[in-house]
């Protein structure tokens, strides 16, 4: 059997990946990026939107290449019709784009290839190699040749259905009710506004939403997102999808031109993303906004976290998991508050019926919010809707 060794290996060629060999590379390590598919990037399984807000962060400039269409603003629709519209003099930066999410994961590897990572398409982790109880690298199956990979750490990277994370004994179960069954339809002919992007919250989409993001003319990508809990059927969310939007005038002669649909967590994170040479990232550390469902900006994040701390791992020789508390350190100092926070919020809006959710959506439209973020916005309803924020308050 063909062995290859270098000082990571990092598996999965999505967002927190790229980033993480980006960084890992730019830090000096030899870098091995695996993708188990044809193509980076594809087949989509995102809605494809992200806010502006944390691009500098990580260091990526948009690109009109991967930026499909720039938002004006959102609209924030009850099941029972009264709708919220805020552009960016008021959300600012948490207005954002809409991708071409395969040419944004292309571009994020591209600039990990160029700063020194090695690429391996088609190529799937199938185990984790272990000598003497200690994590030494991984199986691999390349181009249908079975490989080695031997490496100083190993960077989960792999995703929401995250097998390395398992074979490395990392407990990442979930809940049912931190899973949402997500379908989305890429739709054309459709009468929507070209530069707002829309979400539907109530019963049309329980404990989820429904959401429509323009991608040009007549086009845009509209989905549903439904609280594992609350479904009851084998396609819940294609069906609450299809009715919401037979009942839409706007969508009377749409015709879909392509389908997506698969799972996404709702949980505030695990409580170790590390271990002894292995570290999570991204979807496959649930580090995911659990009451949007957005990961985008996460996997970036923790990736770029991830590459530095490896560096600097990769000076001494320690990978193990005191060594990586650093990574731990700063995702959590960034993101876990927020986090735990939208995650309390998600709870309690998958308990309110569509005549709560209508007088919140109107105590928003009225109330003098100068930036409209999530966090804002929970501190309005906290004044007149106080049982929506219990538990949580202290976050607020």
């Amino acid at each position: 059997m063909r062995t290859i060794t270098c000082d990571a290996v990092i598996v999965g060629a999505g967002p927190a990946g790229s980033m993480a060999a980006k960084f890992c590379a730019q830090g000096g390590m030899d870098v091995i990026l695996l993708e188990k598919k044809a193509e980076i990037g594809a087949p989509l399984r995102c809605a494809e939107g992200v806010s502006k807000s944390w691009l500098d962060e990580v260091g990526i400039k948009p690109e009109a290449s991967w930026v499909r269409a720039d938002m004006k603003g959102a609209i924030i629709k009850s099941t029972k019709g009264t709708s919220y519209q805020l552009d960016e003099s008021k959300a600012g930066n948490e207005v954002g784009y809409v991708l071409e999410r395969h040419l944004f994961d292309k571009a994020l590897a591209r600039d990990a290839a160029n700063a020194g990572a090695k690429i391996m398409m088609r190529t799937a982790c199938t185990g984790i190699i272990r000598e003497g109880g200690k994590i030494v690298g991984i199986k691999a199956k390349s181009m249908g040749e079975e490989i080695e990979i031997r490496a100083k750490v190993v960077v989960a990277a792999d995703g929401y259905e995250s097998q390395v994370a398992r074979w490395a004994g990392i407990d990442t179960n979930l809940k049912l009710s931190d899973i949402d069954s997500c379908i989305q339809y890429r739709m054309c002919n459709i009468d929507v506004a070209p530069d707002y992007c829309e979400f539907v919250i109530g019963s049309a989409a329980p404990g989820g939403y429904i959401w429509v993001f323009p991608k040009g003319e007549k086009i845009a990508n509209v989905g549903i997102g439904v609280a594992g809990q609350l479904c009851t059927g084998k396609a819940d969310a294609k069906m609450y999808l299809d009715k919401w939007i037979a009942e839409d005038p706007r969508f009377k002669n749409g015709q879909i031109l392509e389908i997506m649909g698969g799972f996404v967590s709702t949980c505030p994170g695990l409580d170790s993303a590390v271990d002894d040479n292995i570290v999570l990232v991204g979807d496959a550390a649930r580090i995911i906004d659990p009451i949007t469902g957005g990961g985008i900006c996460h996997a970036c994040r923790t990736g770029m976290y991830a590459g530095k701390v490896l560096s600097e791992c990769n000076k001494t020789g320690d990978f193990s998991k005191k060594a990586l508390q650093p990574y731990e350190k700063l995702w959590r100092d960034r993101m876990e508050d927020k986090l735990f926070r939208n995650w309390m919020a998600k709870e309690k809006l998958a308990t309110l019926d569509d005549e709560t959710i209508d007088e919140l959506i109107k105590l928003i439209k009225t109330s003098d919010i100068k930036n409209v973020t999530v966090y804002n916005l929970l501190k309005a309803i906290k004044e007149k809707f106080p049982q929506v924020v219990e538990g949580f308050e202290d976050l607020i």
